[in-house]
């Protein structure tokens, strides 16, 4: 009966274990996913999420050796993956914390204590002791494992960050390198204007010199030489901008960095298939982390809930004490005990209570953003989608304004060699071809940004193998 009466605490205790519970998450407070694209081929479903896959060097698929060399140096350098990858050490580290919580705890202690007990006349005596401690929290409610199951949640949903900032580096990387180039193509294109433009205006001069035309002419044309010189030095300042950026990027100092500028842009402008496998959406990392630190945050609800239920800790210890040095080790001066501590508070003010409610508002929080990060997923992979459909189109209706504005150049040319049209004629013709053949350049620039962006919103690639 006494047995019955001690362990009757326990039995209570373990009774009420069962009353722990993990909230769940309300279905309906997830988007709902749709069942295709609305850019795309209607082949698109969501799936699972699948963060482990590998993403691959999507970057080759431009073939620009270049550009794969510069994405290597910012793998190496970017400050941005630095501070990410000590996030996720950061984040393992708190886990194998969480993790030991669980184990045994086991110490050695050793000590020395003079004092004068009060019936001993003023006589000082000295206890000298040596022994172990072994204490181990028996994890009745699940705190301790919610607790390890939410680090790991943690750790998990940095790696996935981590991955999320590689991508991004990644896809900057892409992007500023080539809207350098497509940069380089438009400097060219308006310095050769430029210098067809000195020309006119040699040749301009020498016929005012001997009175064919007026010095109107000539003032016409120089406007238009000061004037697209002006916006070649504009494409100089963009340039010098996007190489610093760049410079960044790639961790490097800007002083010392410099991408120089090739004879022909070559770069290759893959295109994603349009039946792309659904997995690839699902490969977001910055998905797969949200996702994870919803679900840590629900583990945590369910370590604040054990609060409200006793804690049951074991402990042992055992070892020696004695006055005198010489005699510690002996057998008669040997100490132990054992024990079992079952607490519960009682009255806390609203603590307990209020670590719930805290809980319970970050599991709400972490839901929100979960659903925000979805519904962003979606969006960005219709944008891209989207861009390059009508991109396509426009490359298209550019095509044949270069090709409209090039034949009436030509034919001004011819007509005000013959006198039939004035030279304000001709020089509005060579501003239209100029004008629709840096259109084309920006257009052209603006396919390549959205492939590349289109590559990141699918999780960086295009293919599920």
């Amino acid at each position: 009966m006494n047995i019955t009466r001690h362990l009757a605490p326990l039995l209570a205790a373990l009774v009420l274990a069962g009353c722990a519970s993990v909230p769940g998450i309300d279905p309906a407070a997830l988007p709902a996913a749709p069942a295709a694209f609305k850019e795309g081929d209607g082949r698109w479903t969501a799936v699972q999420p699948a963060e482990a896959q590998a993403r691959g060097e999507w970057w080759k698929a431009f073939a620009d050796p270049q550009l794969d060399d510069l994405v290597g140096r910012a793998a190496r350098n970017n400050a941005s993956l630095q501070v990410a990858a000590a996030r996720l050490a950061q984040a393992r580290a708190l886990l194998k914390s969480a993790d030991a919580d669980r184990a045994p705890q086991v110490g050695v202690s050793a000590g020395a204590v003079r004092q004068a007990e009060p019936l001993a006349q003023g006589r000082a005596n000295t206890l000298i002791s040596a022994g172990a401690s072994l204490s181990y929290e028996i994890d009745l409610f699940g705190r301790l494992s919610r607790a390890s199951q939410a680090a790991a949640l943690d750790a998990r949903a940095s790696e996935g960050l981590l991955q999320s900032t590689r991508l991004l580096v990644q896809a900057d990387v892409a992007q500023t390198y080539l809207a350098l180039r497509a940069l380089d193509a438009e400097r060219a294109l308006v310095r050769d204007t430029v210098e067809a433009y000195r020309n006119t205006l040699r040749l301009t001069e020498r016929r005012y010199q001997v009175g064919d035309i007026s010095e109107l002419d000539v003032a016409r044309v120089r406007t238009e030489v000061a004037v697209t010189e002006g916006e070649a030095l504009a494409l100089d300042r963009q340039r010098a901008a996007l190489e610093h950026a760049l410079a960044v990027l790639v961790g490097e100092v800007a002083s010392g960095f410099e991408v120089t500028p090739v004879a022909q842009w070559n770069t290759a402008l893959p295109v994603v298939p349009a039946g792309v496998p659904a997995t690839v959406l699902a490969r977001r990392p910055d998905v797969a982390a949200a996702q994870d630190q919803l679900k840590a945050a629900q583990a945590r609800v369910g370590v604040a809930q054990t609060a409200w239920f006793p804690n049951l800790a074991l402990t042992a210890s055992g070892g020696h004490a004695s006055p005198e040095l010489s005699d510690l080790f002996k057998w008669s001066a040997r100490t132990w005990g054992v024990g079992a501590l079952l607490s519960l508070p009682l009255l806390d003010g609203g603590r307990r209570e209020a670590g719930v409610a805290n809980a319970r508002a970050e599991m709400d929080a972490a839901l929100a953003r979960y659903r925000e990060q979805v519904l962003v997923a979606f969006k960005d992979v219709e944008d891209e989608l989207a861009s390059l459909r009508l991109l396509a189109e426009q490359s298209e209706v550019q095509a044949r304004a270069i090709e409209s504005a090039s034949r009436a150049t030509a034919l001004s040319e011819s007509r005000y060699r013959n006198g039939l049209v004035s030279q304000l004629d001709l020089l509005d013709a060579q501003r239209s071809e100029l004008r629709n053949r840096r259109q084309s350049v920006q257009v052209r620039s603006a396919q390549y940004q959205a492939t590349v962006g289109l590559i990141r919103a699918l999780g960086g690639g295009w293919s599920a193998g």
